[in-house]
């Protein structure tokens, strides 16, 4: 029986280190490549799974040598990974990231094999929702398929976890069966429709978001936190200071902390504070899935030590 079940994109991340990231049309010498899974829905799994929850994952991969690699990682990890349907149609999911010396990285994703999972696929894994904690949802999928999730979630009492960059339009729907949604600043606004300049703007988009339906935002801030907010007011919540070497899935780390400790049933801004914790470790680290932390030295980061 899963504490978490994650429903999302899986993909394999070709990284390339620079300088610093190049202009349009500017090409730019690197001095580092290599590979690592990634994907914002397998990011968080390996994540949740790290912090100790039993974490099943229902997605898709190509049937492909990057696809057959991924399955195996998962399951070193320690995921379940029985609802990880393998595609003998598209290919398995790439992400192409250029990261610069200070952290700050671009993306382009090709989602392949990602792109055609299906509201089938979720009601073959109903039971596996029904049973869970937390089921945590991410927008690298069909939107079909993760309405499907939310109600049969909701419905079963389930709390579900809305990771929703890269934001986009998504149906009411999906908004009234989300308990929590996290995005950063700007998602926040593009999801409520407004435009953010300040704290001010962020809590302004999220009291929009919370009258359509949704239980509660948290607005991530990078370095300087979250921004957590409900029905009873919004609260600041202070990140850690680090030496930031790679930001590639430290949002991916502070979804799956917020989740595992929303699974533990801890305090709404408790939750957010090891979100944090967990986004700041993965920050000290080159790659996604690699640098995901484990419970002890985040719960070594949140006494203190």
């Amino acid at each position: 029986m899963a504490d978490v079940v994650v429903v999302g994109g899986c993909n394999m991340d070709l990284v390339v280190q620079t300088p610093r990231l190049p202009s349009a049309g500017e090409t730019v010498l690197g001095y580092g490549f290599f590979t690592a899974p990634g994907g914002k829905g397998s990011n968080q799994a390996v994540a949740a799974a790290r912090l100790g929850a039993q974490v099943a994952f229902l997605g898709r991969l190509g049937a492909d040598d990057f696809g057959v690699r991924l399955r195996k990682m998962l399951e070193a990890e320690g995921v379940d990974v029985q609802h990880l349907v393998m595609d003998t149609e598209q290919p398995t999911g790439v992400a192409l990231i250029t990261v610069e010396e200070s952290g700050e990285n671009t993306i382009v994703v090709a989602s392949g094999a990602n792109a055609r999972l299906s509201q089938e696929d979720v009601e073959a894994a109903a039971e596996t929702i029904r049973a869970a904690r937390v089921v945590l949802l991410q927008l690298e999928s069909p939107i079909p398929a993760l309405l499907r999730a939310a109600e049969i979630a909701a419905a079963a009492g389930v709390r579900v976890v809305f990771s929703a960059g890269p934001a986009r339009e998504v149906p009411e729907a999906l908004l009234r069966a989300t308990s929590v949604l996290v995005a950063n600043r700007r998602e926040v606004g593009q999801m409520a429709g407004l435009e953010v300049q300040d704290l001010a703007g962020v809590e302004r988009a999220a009291r929009r978001l919370i009258e359509r339906g949704v239980g509660a935002v948290v607005a991530t801030l990078g370095a300087k936190g979250a921004l957590a907010i409900d029905r009873t007011g919004a609260r600041s919540v202070l990140g850690f200071q680090v030496k930031a070497v790679d930001t590639v899935g430290a949002g991916d780390a502070f979804t799956a902390g917020l989740a595992v400790a929303l699974a533990d049933r801890l305090p709404f801004e408790e939750a957010v504070r090891m979100g944090n914790a967990c986004g700041a470790l993965a920050a000290t680290r080159p790659g996604a899935q690699p640098s995901m932390p484990r419970r002890a030295e985040v719960a070594l980061l949140l006494s203190g030590g």
